[in-house]
């Protein structure tokens, strides 16, 4: 898995079949001040493109000034101002710092459709836990984790406070609407999933149909690309996350019927 800090010029490198690592700076307060983290994904759902998650940290004094900022559930805002409020997020890194794992359609594929099952859940666990510990590596002053929740909030706190015992973890559902740390995690993920897509780069010679929709499978646009780019023997390109049910109704119809 690639990993880089990203600029604000160039966060979106969106033409790989692998997964891969973006941040921030890390702001210097963050070493020496007790922090708070805080963890959300965005494009579960959908059937193409990345799913990403992202986590969003700042010292435990700046929790007002983060809110002051008007971050909110991503999912509550429009376009232009989840971009608006991620150029705020940007320009605040004097106390705010960000991470994501962008986790391509084709690894989430491969992933959940391997012999031993990895399944959903299961990659949005291990993405979270990779976004606390690549926080803690890189020497931020964790004391408090703030997580939405995937599954079961209760099993799903136990877990992570085993893995870090030292650190005071909350899991809920709708974090992303109670925690201002995690609206910003929110805006981050879903920011970086859209631009992921809008700019996607096929790795499949000569494929230049890019009308993707928003990915979601009931997105008439997203809906008409899969109908007009299906490949009776390759099926699709690797944007599209093969392991949906969505995919397959679709290659069961109209794909060649091959078998193993």
């Amino acid at each position: 898995m690639a990993s880089e800090e990203a600029s604000s010029a160039d966060l979106f490198l969106a033409d790989t079949l692998f997964s891969r690592s973006l941040q921030s700076q890390v702001p210097a307060s963050s070493r020496d001040e007790e922090c708070c983290l805080g963890i959300d994904e965005a494009g579960r759902g959908p059937v193409l493109g990345p799913m990403v998650y992202g986590a969003a940290f700042c010292p435990v004094s700046k929790k007002q000034q983060v809110k002051d900022l008007g971050v909110a559930d991503s999912k509550v805002l429009k376009e232009h101002q989840r971009d608006k409020l991620f150029k705020d997020i940007n320009s605040s890194g004097e106390y705010i710092g960000w991470k994501v794992e962008v986790l391509s359609p084709n690894h989430i594929s491969n992933s959940m459709l391997q012999r031993t099952k990895y399944s959903l859940n299961a990659l949005s666990h291990d993405a979270a836990i990779g976004l606390i510990r690549r926080t803690l590596a890189d020497g931020v002053k964790l004391t408090e984790v703030y997580v939405d929740t995937v599954g079961d909030p209760g099993k799903y706190e136990a877990k992570l406070s085993d893995l870090f015992p030292q650190l005071s973890i909350t899991v809920a559902k709708k974090a992303d609407a109670l925690y201002p740390i995690v609206s910003a995690a929110s805006i981050c993920a879903k920011v970086i999933r859209d631009e992921c897509l809008k700019r996607w780069k096929f790795v499949e010679e000569e494929f230049g149909d890019s009308d993707l929709g928003s990915g979601y499978p009931a997105d008439p646009n997203t809906k008409s690309w899969l109908g007009r780019n299906i490949d009776p023997v390759f099926g699709y390109p690797t944007v599209v996350r093969f392991s949906w049910a969505t995919c397959q109704t679709i290659l069961d119809a109209k794909a060649v019927d091959v078998q193993w």
